[in-house]
């Protein structure tokens, strides 16, 4: 790790003082990643112009895997500033499912531009692949792949890999299909090498593989190579034509656009199209702005629910105390039920079928839950206002919004599931807001109960 820290400070050196053959003799050792980490930190450090001419010095297929590191930002800065030839260049070494991501995310005059710079095959090839739906497996797919039949000896099998192995996304994972098309296996590398030359390729198939529709949800995806360990997944059609492969680098990155689309939902955000540091303050400000106006609002209910209890609190004076601490155990007991039911549904371990399961074992937990805080509460509230009533009102009230909690942090996700709805929508200020209401109207019904 230090080797590397003073190797970057020494070519930023080199940048300062304008060494570009020295930059350009270390840059190509590293890995496209960080090379292109390296170039975005020149970027933000309004070094753009040193930036781009780095990039532009590299070898051409180096340069488009750096490209494709790129945030969507960055790539469409680039693109606005080199000419139609670098473009060209560019577009010609990108994977097709790299160049589909890029043109996803660019522009309208800017995506007929690359279109237009497309080979003629590149661009029959980049037009059926946009045509499927948005967030489906088609658009993720790449249609370079190694194919072999069945028919075929392993002899040639071994020269038709070496053959066009060079243009394929993966060659650890080769696919059998029929004179049709039709895919028929899946085969590993490893496992045709080491068969004997005059056997034939359909004597090393097990007739066993796990495929994916292209029109199917791109989540899908990611739960079957999970599920199966798979470094590579074939993408059918309705007849079973292989038309692609969806490889586990792909699926990283819609790993990644969920994970981070769930944790800004959860959290009361509209989802960024964008990465945070090239997000705009205003852009900010109306992915946050709605959803802390209708919380807002929603906040006068619990004001409301008060003013209808305020000649129980007159007479309690001491009951106000508590309210803070018992809204923080609603609220953080829902969040925490409805974290651990998202995630079980996000797995694949849970599904709203099992709703039953659900209750049955959160209306447990938060009897626990409400039991040992509610004693805890209660002797607090017994040593704090010597009034045994309050006391027994606090614990019973903490049992009753423990209770609450659980049930609906852990079912409202469920609910959305079934209807449809992206249960992540379900964010922790959201579920604080209902249990501050409900959770007021539990501590005051059992306050009216017991006390008066």
């Amino acid at each position: 790790m230090e080797r590397e820290h003073v190797s970057r400070e020494l070519v930023l050196e080199w940048v300062r003082q304008r060494l570009w053959h020295k930059v350009k003799q270390e840059l190509v050792s590293w890995h496209p990643s960080d090379i292109a980490e390296f170039l975005a930190s020149l970027e933000e450090e309004e070094a753009s112009t040193d930036a781009l001419i780095l990039f532009l010095m590299l070898p051409p297929e180096l340069k488009a895997d750096v490209f494709s590191e790129f945030d969507s930002e960055l790539q469409r800065q680039i693109l606005e500033r080199i000419t139609s030839d670098q473009v060209k260049e560019i577009l010609s070494e990108l994977s097709h499912d790299d160049r589909i991501e890029l043109l996803e995310n660019l522009p309208g005059n800017l995506t007929r531009r690359v279109l237009n710079l497309l080979s003629p095959d590149d661009r029959s090839i980049t037009l059926e692949l946009l045509g499927y739906p948005e967030e489906s497996v088609g658009r993720l797919m790449t249609p370079d792949y190694v194919s072999l039949k069945p028919h075929w000896t392993i002899e040639k099998a071994l020269d038709h890999i070496r053959r066009y192995g060079k243009d394929a996304e993966i060659i650890n994972m080769l696919y059998v299909i029929d004179e049709e098309g039709h895919l028929l296996d899946d085969i590993l590398l490893r496992k045709v090498i080491l068969a004997p030359p005059d056997a034939t390729v359909e004597s090393i198939m097990d007739w066993h593989y796990v495929a994916i529709n292209a029109y199917a949800d791109q989540e899908e995806a990611v739960r079957l190579i999970r599920k199966y360990d798979l470094n590579a997944l074939p993408v059918v059609d309705d007849d079973n034509i292989l038309l692609g492969i969806v490889t586990v680098d792909d699926i990283i990155d819609v790993l990644d656009e969920e994970t981070t689309e769930d944790v800004h939902k959860e959290s009361a955000v509209v989802p960024l199209e964008t990465s945070y540091t090239q997000a705009s303050p205003f852009l900010l400000y109306t992915k946050r702005v709605v959803w802390l106006f209708f919380l807002g609002i929603s906040g006068f209910l619990s004001s409301g629910v008060i003013s209808r209890f305020q000649g129980v609190l007159s007479s309690f004076i001491s009951l106000s105390l508590f309210i803070p601490m018992l809204m923080d155990t609603g609220g953080n007991t829902s969040s925490q039920a409805a974290t651990l039911v998202i995630r079980a549904l996000a797995v694949g371990e849970l599904t709203p079928r099992r709703w039953f399961l659900v209750m049955r074992k959160e209306l447990l937990v938060g009897l626990l839950l409400g039991g040992s805080l509610g004693l805890v509460l209660a002797t607090i509230g017994y040593l704090w206002t010597g009034h045994p009533g309050i006391a027994l009102t606090v614990g019973l009230s903490t049992v009753g919004i423990a209770l609450w909690a659980n049930l609906i942090g852990s079912t409202l996700p469920l609910l959305c599931t079934w209807v449809g709805i992206d249960p992540a929508l379900i964010s922790s200020p959201l579920l604080t807001t209902i249990l501050d209401v409900t959770g007021l109207l539990i501590y005051f019904t059992i306050t009216s109960l017991v006390l008066l």
